[in-house]
Order: structure tokens, then sequence, then C-alpha cells
């Protein structure tokens, strides 16, 4: 257990959005505790809430009839909810970062590489044009850009998928931040190419000692690099714990049926799958949400939400937990 107080506590998050549908909850109730030097991994399916936390996290999320956020952020100590905008504006790119799934819709078309990353250091780092752009330039040589000079000056179309991922990892490190939030930083890029993203988050993480938390499908990745995993289900936390105890003893029957899909020394013909599909938020009823594709759902499951318990670093959220840990 890392004994150094939490650089990130999330208590009660909650992230609701008005449809036509109803209120509709994609995040619920969800605590997390993140240390200087850790790296936590969010993991699940596409749906289940990941990316609507991180965003809520970073203040994404406009307060509006029709998305509310609850709950309570504080950075090192400061309480993020309820900040204002402008407040949000100061505390991203400074002592938050994010590196977004997408490198290309995350940079700008029509301004230089040089530029987009400068910005930070200008908006925050209280320095000119010409010092920020020396700094932009160390930035994408950092994270091994060739001819980083040369590059700055280029647009991103001229960049390759992985080089463009490099550049939103500089854009996000350049202020040293205190918590780095990467929400699929190496989708869609090859195997090679994702070793390299993730050893430039590896580096970054022990020279600075700041906080990453992790969202990915990629539970290889998961075990090779991060500390702990919170496995995430419609919106809710259904196991979380340091990566070994998890990986080696799942506990919840979801997180059972993701390991179940990792290869192995000698895989099988094929994998075996979770049967059925995620819920649709709008008809989750009162009961565990993965009881309709649970093969050891009892009829209490379906009635009530187990709670989230067990040791103080390894929880789980399943009312078959003693039956499982038996097995």
């Amino acid at each position: 257990m890392n004994e150094q107080a939490p650089i990130l506590i999330v208590r009660g998050l909650s992230v609701d959005f008005q449809t036509r549908q109803g209120r509709l909850r994609a995040v619920d109730n969800i605590d997390l505790d993140l240390h200087p030097g850790e790296m936590l991994a969010v993991v699940g399916e596409s749906g289940c809430g990941k990316s609507t936390l991180s965003r809520a996290i970073m203040g994404l999320h406009e307060q509006t009839p029709e998305a509310q956020v609850s709950g309570s952020i504080r950075l090192r100590g400061d309480e993020l909810a309820g900040k204002t905008e402008r407040d949000w504006c100061a505390l991203r790119g400074d002592r938050l970062g994010m590196v977004f799934q997408d490198p290309m819709s995350s940079l700008n078309p029509v301004y230089r590489i040089g530029a987009q990353v400068a910005e930070v250091p200008c908006l925050h780092g209280g320095v000119d044009r010409r010092d920020a752009w020396r700094q932009a330039v160390e930035s994408l040589g950092g994270v091994g850009i060739p001819s980083p000079a040369e590059r700055a000056d280029q647009y991103p179309y001229e960049f390759s998928g992985g080089m463009r991922q490099r550049v939103v990892i500089a854009m996000a490190t350049i202020g040293s931040p205190d918590v780095l939030i990467a929400d699929e930083p190496t989708t869609a890029l090859d195997v090679t190419i994702q070793a390299q993203i993730m050893k430039l988050m590896l580096d970054m993480r022990q020279q600075t000692n700041c906080g990453i938390l992790l969202i990915t499908h990629d539970l290889a990745v998961v075990a090779q690099t991060c500390d702990r995993v919170m496995v995430m289900y419609a919106g809710r936390i259904a196991e979380q714990g340091p990566v070994k105890e998890v990986f080696k003893h799942p506990t919840h029957p979801y997180t059972r049926g993701l390991l179940a899909t990792i290869p192995g020394d000698d895989p099988p013909d094929r994998l075996p799958a979770i049967p059925g599909q995620p819920p649709e938020l709008k008809s989750l009823g009162a009961g565990c949400p993965f009881a309709p594709r649970c093969d050891l759902a009892q009829p209490h499951c379906g009635e009530r939400h187990p709670p989230l318990e067990g040791t103080p670093d390894h929880q789980v959220a399943c009312w078959e937990r003693e039956v499982r840990d038996v097995q």
C-alpha cells in the first residue's frame, strides 16, 4: 500500500445527463484515491463510464440543466467541485494534464505544433513567446520527436499517428502537472508505438512523481505498467485493488470475464466471451447491473445493488463474493 497521502481524492462523484428518455446516471457514486508516483488503471467495456469519469475530474462537463456533476474532487487538499470555468482553465495544463483518446482531434489543424505546445507555458508559466517556444521544442524532444526544432514548425497533418500522440503527451506534461489523465493513449497505434508511448508516461512519472490515471481496454498494458486497477461497469465500481492481487484473485464475475479474454501462452481456438451486452442506463434497476449476464446470479442479485466491500486493499461489489472466494 502506498503510504504517501493521496494527491487526488474523489468522493461520491456522480454525473447525470438529461435525455429524452429521462435523467441517466453515467457515473454513479465513485470514490478513488490517487497517490504521488502511482499509476491507477480504469478498465471496463465501452460505455461503462470511464471517459465520463475522467472528464468530470478535469472539469470538462459544464454544469447545465442537461448535465450535472456532484460529489467532491480534491487535488492536494484543494476542493475543485464548484469552481468556475476560469478557475478550471487555470488548473488544466498546470496542475491537471490530460491525454485525449484521439490525438488528431486534440490538435488544431491550422496551428503549428510548436505554437500549440507553447500555449501552456505562455498561459501558466508567465513566460514570453520566445521562451515558451524554446520550452515547447525541448518538450517535443523530450517525448522522442526527432529534429524537434524543425518539427515544431510543422502542422499536425505532417505527423504520423504515433508522433501526434507524442505531441499530445508533450502538451499534457510540459507544465509538470500533479495528475495526468490518459484516456486510451495507445488506441489505434501499433504494438511498437504503444510500448514507446507507455514508456514515455512511465519515464515522466519517475521524473516528476505525478499520479497517472490510465483509462484503457488493454489489460496486458495494465498488468505490465500499473500499480492498482479499478474495474467499472454501468458507471459503478465493480472491483478495485492492486493489479497483482486483482489479476491473481479476481472476485467479481465481470472481472473474471474480462481476464478470461486475455490469450495465454497456449490460447484456445476460440477465446471465451462475456454473454450479452452492457445494459442501457435507462433500463438499470435496483439490483446489480451485471446480474443479467452473470452465471451465478441469484434472485436477490436483481433486487439490491451490492455494496463495495472487502479489505482496505481489495474491494468488490458482488453479493456472491464469498461463494466465489471459496471456489
